[in-house]
């Protein structure tokens, strides 16, 4: 890692295409030493630093305390650019604009003023351990305090993140509490047990809770100890999931630009197809493959684009004003999305090697980064039981049911 990740232009962009540019920026330095840096699997806190020097980590915080104030479209683009560059350091951006935004989904007014002007004042950087597979973490009562005890067999974020937002059930009761706490504190033990295939810079290992103390007020959306729902509440879901799409099409969109730099510089013509060409450019194999993966890549970027400034009307919406049925019309688009895209980008991914060739395989290259960031990642949650969802809308005019994962 070299000092190419330093930034050092202090101005900030004034507008959502200013912005994107700038995450366009960060991603082409992130991406001279992409592969360099994930064989060395060391925490990424100077790639985490280069989201906060850029402004890209205050993007959605209040203008008033120095963020860029922008809307959740412009967000997911910024995602995507900088996952070209890199995935996991697209992935870590991602997760932090979901807990940052965190507050606004299931906070209280004051609860939502406070936590924004702390981290975009502070440039703070959020991490969360909320894996819903693992059993809750075990809340309890202690006066005015609750307190957090348990395990995560996940925590992105972890050890570059300044706050970690936390999730577990009070005990004796069903109630669910969102607390967000100082990620560096003796209560928080990361277990730096991260060790995949890909995204392996995404600090998403395990974390033991131990004694964690949040005041009653404190936890999110409560008053005087109770919780009022919305639907508002669940849009966490439908937003994280668009999170994952983005992330997929900007790993999938700089596979294929690595693999036009090889084919345009290195890959040589066939000579022995009986209609030789004079360079690999013009071989038609290679431009029918190129086509065919744009055309798609391009045909998923639009559905992308267009789920995302529907689900933005409701993330930027009145609270109150949020139904169930717009919930579930956004969250089964997204579902068709994401499931477009996971196929298209794993597609992508493998059949570049077709187009740059058997040397395009050294480990000098690292063609190969691509395809394990986007298949790593993908496996978050069944591909199926997206199609299913689609399915089920299609035929039964049925929504998906708000849970973890949908």
């Amino acid at each position: 890692m070299g000092t190419q990740l330093k930034w050092t232009d202090q101005t900030r962009p004034v507008t959502a295409q200013g912005w994107i540019d700038r995450a366009a920026e960060v991603a082409a330095l992130l991406a001279v030493d992409a592969v360099e840096r994930d064989r060395a699997g060391r925490t990424p806190h100077a790639e985490v630093q280069l989201l906060k020097d850029s402004g890209l980590a205050t993007l959605l915080g209040p203008r008033e305390h120095g963020g860029g104030e922008q809307t959740w479209s412009t967000a997911y683009r910024v995602i995507r650019e900088v996952s070209k560059g890199d995935g996991s350091i697209g992935q870590l951006l991602g997760y932090h604009y979901l807990w940052a935004w965190a507050v606004r989904l299931v906070g209280t007014p004051e609860q939502i003023k406070a936590v924004e002007e702390l981290y975009t004042k502070n440039d703070y950087f959020f991490g969360g351990a909320v894996n819903p597979r693992d059993g809750d973490l075990i809340i309890t009562e202690d006066g005015d305090d609750i307190v957090f005890n348990g395990r995560k067999s996940f925590s992105t974020g972890s050890k570059v993140s300044d706050l970690t937002v936390l999730e577990g059930v009070l005990e004796g009761t069903d109630k669910h509490i969102f607390a967000i706490v100082p990620s560096k504190q003796e209560g928080i033990v990361f277990q730096d047990d991260w060790d995949n295939l890909g995204q392996r810079l995404t600090e998403s290992g395990s974390v033991e809770i131990h004694d964690v103390r949040v005041p009653w007020s404190e936890a999110a959306g409560y008053v005087n100890k109770e919780f009022q729902p919305l639907v508002y509440n669940t849009l966490n879901l439908p937003a994280i999931q668009l999170v994952f799409a983005n992330l997929y099409l900007g790993i999938a969109q700089g596979a294929l630009e690595a693999a036009k730099a090889y084919t345009t510089t290195k890959t040589r013509p066939w000579p022995y197809g009986g209609d030789n060409k004079e360079s690999a450019t013009e071989e038609f194999y290679i431009l029918e493959t190129y086509g065919d993966l744009q055309s798609k890549l391009w045909a998923s970027e639009a559905l992308i684009d267009q789920v995302g400034i529907e689900l933005e009307q409701l993330l930027h919406a009145e609270r109150e004003s949020v139904t169930a049925e717009q919930r579930g019309d956004v969250a089964v688009r997204i579902a068709a999305a994401k499931q477009r895209i996971i196929d298209i980008g794993l597609e992508t991914t493998n059949r570049i090697f077709e187009v740059t060739g058997a040397r395009a395989t050294a480990n000098s290259v690292g063609l190969d980064i691509y395809w394990r960031n986007l298949r790593t990642h993908s496996l978050h949650d069944p591909v199926a039981y997206k199609r299913a969802e689609v399915g089920r809308y299609v035929l039964l005019g049925r929504h998906p049911e708000p849970t973890w994962y949908t």
